[in-house]
């Protein structure tokens, strides 16, 4: 990521949950996963070996996910969700009317309503980048990935309770 990566609110419980995580993923996760490379290349012809193919597939899951938790740790604002002041921004619960329909969101990181029943979009979804930063009562729109514009108005913003 460059310089003015997105900076993601987390909770002190999220932080403390991702970087427990990251840690046995970088730690025993790896050593699991090279133990079943190993046993499973001792098998014999790798080509048709299922095992092999599937410990190999884990282990790039697991890399991949090893480096999301690091840039998301690294960039992270951790703290309590920002007070509500009727303006949506990172970590707050969003209700709007997006395409027609009431939607109550959290706008942030997934990563933060583990557990909770909010949808969950990023800052940096198109909905989110489009109503970051509007006021309570604000309309405005965007362009869907289908290239549909789709209507947003902000009815209410408030500070998001945990779960």
């Amino acid at each position: 990521m460059s310089d003015d990566a997105q900076v993601t609110f987390l909770t002190q419980d999220a932080y403390d949950r991702l970087a427990t995580e990251l840690e046995q993923l970088s730690t025993t996760g790896r050593e699991e996963i090279a133990k079943r490379i190993e046993a499973a290349r001792e098998e014999g012809d790798l080509k048709e070996n299922g095992g092999y193919h599937a410990a190999k597939d884990e282990q790039g899951k697991q890399e991949a996910r090893i480096r999301t938790l690091q840039e998301l740790l690294k960039h992270a604002k951790v703290g309590e969700a920002p007070v509500s002041n009727g303006v949506v921004e990172s970590g707050t619960v969003v209700t709007a009317v997006v395409a027609g329909g009431e939607e109550v969101f959290l706008l942030g990181s997934r990563e933060i309503a583990v557990g909770s029943e909010l949808d969950v979009y990023s800052e940096a979804s198109p909905l989110g980048s489009a109503i970051l930063g509007l006021k309570e009562g604000e309309k405005t729109s965007y362009t869907a990935p289908n290239g549909r514009e789709i209507a947003v108005e902000v009815l209410k913003v408030e500070t998001y309770a945990g779960q």
